[in-house]
């Protein structure tokens, strides 16, 4: 990915992550599937008994947005896993930074 296709990547990314988070607020089923995709980023990135930091989580942000679009993914639903994915590592990104 060129550095301005990897630079609207990172802009689209972060407007899923900022809207999901506000809309998790009035949605109790979207905060419990973010909630779910959570724990399961805390133990698949982090050490054991650490949640991940702030490097490793963009790192995978990074990298999942991309596959995700390089299969055709585009977040016009917001129930669907790469959406919820996306969210619950930019809500994961709050507590790291």
């Amino acid at each position: 990915m060129n550095g301005e296709s990897s630079e609207m990547l990172s802009l689209l990314v972060r407007d899923i992550g900022d809207a999901g988070v506000a809309e998790m607020a009035g949605s109790p089923g979207l905060a419990a599937a973010v909630d779910q995709h959570v724990a399961g980023l805390r133990e698949e990135l982090g050490a054991p008994g650490e949640p991940p930091g702030e490097h490793e989580l963009m790192g995978y942000l990074h990298d999942f947005a991309e596959d995700a679009f390089n299969r055709g993914w585009w977040p016009d639903n917001t129930r669907d896993w790469e959406f919820v994915r996306i969210v619950a590592v930019c809500w994961m990104m709050r507590d790291a930074a």
